[in-house]
């Protein structure tokens, strides 16, 4: 149930912002644009740097580092051999074929960012897990929130490639619903907060990429996460 609220909202919050940017001047659009990706960025930061920055006695110390470091190179690696980047495109080309969309140049662009976006993050996990083995949707139900008005103002600047993130969203959300039990034992708090910290690095790369030139592959990166789950199980 919480992975169908959450694409519904997905869709929803992309028509409404479809239908609100249709509305606005191009100079309106590429501000929005930029607004996005500001707030992109600090999201990114401020997720990372509450899982890596604690206060102990009155002293600043850090964790993850290390971590951080040696999953995103081993992820990076896998990611660029298996050129996840560039198969999300591929697809992302083909919905814009299927959906007559080939006059919008926008249409691959706001697909990928706006699926890495809603995608990645400890929530979607955490909240898929509760929902396959309790029944308990309330965590996908806040990220549904949230997403609803992401799209609201991703689809009004980027436009309706947007909407069509409601598809990884689903089979992600989805995969991890139907196997939630054999997932759980995985998800320890050190593996989640792993997935925290290397998931809003991604997110800070993802507006990178919304205020200048594509310059980071973030799709290419998303084997971090698994190598994340894997650090956590390591006598280190």
């Amino acid at each position: 149930m919480g992975t169908i609220i959450n694409v519904a909202a997905i869709i929803v919050g992309g028509i409404i912002g479809l239908l609100c940017g249709s509305r606005l001047e191009e100079k309106y659009q590429n501000t929005a644009v930029t607004c996005c990706g500001l707030c992109t960025l600090f999201i990114g930061i401020t997720g990372a740097l509450s899982g890596m920055f604690s206060v102990a006695d009155g002293k600043l110390e850090t964790a993850g580092t290390m971590m951080t470091i040696i999953c995103f190179v081993l992820g990076g690696f896998v990611g660029e051999f298996f050129d996840i980047d560039g198969n999300l495109e591929r697809f992302g080309n083909w919905l814009k074929k299927k959906t007559g969309s080939e006059g919008d140049g926008g249409f691959v662009n706001a697909f990928v960012t706006v699926s890495l976006t809603v995608s990645i993050g400890a929530m979607a996990i955490v909240g898929s897990i509760q929902d396959g083995i309790y029944g308990d949707y309330s965590t996908l139900a806040a990220k549904s929130v949230l997403d609803f008005v992401i799209l609201i103002v991703f689809a009004a600047s980027m436009g309706k490639g947007a909407i069509f993130s409601a598809i990884p969203v689903g089979l992600l959300q989805g995969g991890v619903t139907l196997l939630s039990r054999f997932i759980e034992p995985i998800m320890t708090p050190a593996a989640l907060s792993n997935i925290s910290i290397t998931g809003s690095i991604l997110i800070f790369g993802v507006g990178i990429n919304l205020l200048w030139p594509k310059k980071i592959k973030v799709a290419n990166l998303l084997p971090t996460l698994i190598f994340a789950v894997i650090w956590a199980f390591l006598p280190i």
